[in-house]
């Protein structure tokens, strides 16, 4: 019997089950020995459901790149019927599905062992998870007086803990890459339209919310996206096709690439001296390695971008639980005040401004893809402003939804970055390569044009070979 983990990836993991060196039964039991050890400190592994991923072994698992690994999904917009969801919300707790969404039916097929859900910040608003449905906050296995980000923070947690080598998570804002950066993790934003979103969705916060992966490899994350890409029945639209897929892009390195740096915000404030030296290193790494580096700073409207941005998803956030009351009064027992405040916020925009703001984002989109035509293939920056918040300072009590986003000291002061690249549709990933004086982890932010997922994963992959971050461990799992 196993009887940990450890720092391996689920590419290894999956060796060992292909080669009978441990069997899925043996993987499942350490993974839920790590979660009752493990996560009552972070709080981020829910609804556990292990007879359904014994039933799932039992039955026989698919022949995929991923048979018998233990796997987590987000309690927010993966849709199983097997496995009922919070959604991070009181409001919407134990809701039931009478099918599988695309998405999971995809991760599936990789041979995965489901056996629970990751918490989530309520709608999925904000850089961290401390949904009231939980009992309590989610919290960083670095140090656990701070956050590991939002949305996928418990997808983050539990990876970065050692209760599972992957999980799933995704992205409107941020919330692959905010947790990937706090957490110590990679975390890849494809392309819009990149991974199916059906049949419970057609698009997310006006397409710029999308699925993606937490993962300790640049190679799991390629492989998973290689099994889950495409559109699904009836998608509204899809991204460019692909033309070798992720896994067969990280076997080489990328052609030799003119890499734009940025060590400031986007709008030129500067970040937390150690963030910007972790940019400014990586900038030297990459130089290293042949690619062509010089300062940039992209002429693009980023305070109107984050405007809509926050009109977009106060429209969304009011439309879902709007629905979900069914005409029950807007309570503090069933919402808490960031959706109130969201839903408040909503009912003060015009009839046609949701409508405006996504013209503003496409239009946004347009200036963002003249950056990358007129000058880099690759964008350098930061993930987050700087190192992890501590838990508290974005809690949702707050019912002033536009300060919690866009005031002083709100998430785009600390995450002024990742929402670029939803609202642009680009690709963007962040990678674990900065460390913090005090022991936290600081992601470094890649980013390329639409539809470049490719050239961006292959050097993401190429600068994990050069500085491997593999076998760090989080002190809540050494």
């Amino acid at each position: 019997m196993i009887g940990d983990l450890g720092a391996a990836d689920a590419t290894e993991l999956a060796g060992l089950v292909a080669t009978g060196e441990v069997t899925p039964d043996e993987l499942l039991d350490a993974a839920l020995a790590a979660v009752e050890a493990r996560n009552p400190a972070l709080n981020a592994v829910v609804l556990v459901q292990e007879e359904v991923a014994r039933r799932s072994i039992r039955e026989g698992l698919p022949h995929g790149p991923f048979r018998g690994v233990p796997f987590l999904i987000k309690d927010l917009g993966v849709e199983a019927k097997d496995f009922p969801s919070h959604n991070g919300s009181r409001l919407l707790a134990n809701t039931r599905y009478s099918g599988d969404s695309a998405i999971f039916a995809r991760m599936k097929a990789t041979g995965v062992v489901t056996f629970g859900r990751t918490t989530s910040p309520e709608g999925g608003i904000g850089a961290a998870t401390e949904a009231a449905v939980y009992g309590g906050p989610t919290r960083n296995p670095w140090n656990t007086d701070h956050t590991p980000g939002g949305s996928s923070g418990g997808a983050g947690a539990a990876v970065a803990a050692g209760i599972v080598a992957f999980a799933h998570g995704s992205d409107g804002g941020g919330s692959v890459r905010i947790p990937a950066s706090s957490c110590g993790l990679f975390g890849f934003k494809p392309t819009r339209a990149r991974l199916p979103d059906g049949p419970y969705a057609g698009e997310g916060w006006a397409g710029m919310a999308i699925d993606g992966f937490l993962t300790r490899s640049v190679r799991d994350t390629a492989v998973m996206l290689d099994a889950c890409e495409g559109a699904d029945l009836g998608a509204p639209y899809w991204a460019p096709p692909l033309a070798r897929g992720h896994a067969a892009a990280i076997s080489r390195p990328p052609r030799r690439l003119r890499v734009g740096v940025c060590d400031t915000t986007f709008t030129g404030e500067a970040i937390h001296p150690e963030v910007a030296e972790a940019v400014r290193a990586t900038a030297r790494l990459l130089e290293s390695l042949g690619h062509v580096v010089e300062p940039a700073l992209p002429r693009a409207d980023v305070p109107g971008m984050m405007r809509a941005w926050t009109d977009i998803v106060a429209v969304g956030t009011a439309l879902g639980i709007r629905g979900a009351l069914k005409g029950r009064p807007l309570t503090g027992d069933l919402v808490e005040g960031v959706g109130r405040g969201a839903c408040a916020h909503a009912e003060t925009l015009h009839p046609t401004r949701y409508l405006e703001a996504v013209g503003e984002i496409h239009a946004f989109g347009r200036q963002m893809a003249g950056v990358f035509d007129a000058g880099p293939d690759i964008l350098l920056s930061a993930t987050l402003a700087e190192p992890p918040a501590k838990v508290g300072r974005f809690s949702h009590a707050t019912e002033d939804y536009v300060a919690y986003r866009t005031g002083p000291g709100g998430i785009f002061t600390y995450s002024p970055f990742c929402a670029v690249f939803n609202a642009s549709g680009q690709p963007a990933a962040s990678l674990p390569l900065g460390m913090s004086g005090d022991g936290l982890p600081i992601g470094v932010h890649l980013a390329a044009a639409f539809g470049q997922d490719e050239t961006l994963i292959a050097l993401c992959a190429e600068v994990e070979r050069a500085a491997p971050w593999a076998g760090r461990r989080a002190p809540v799992a050494a």
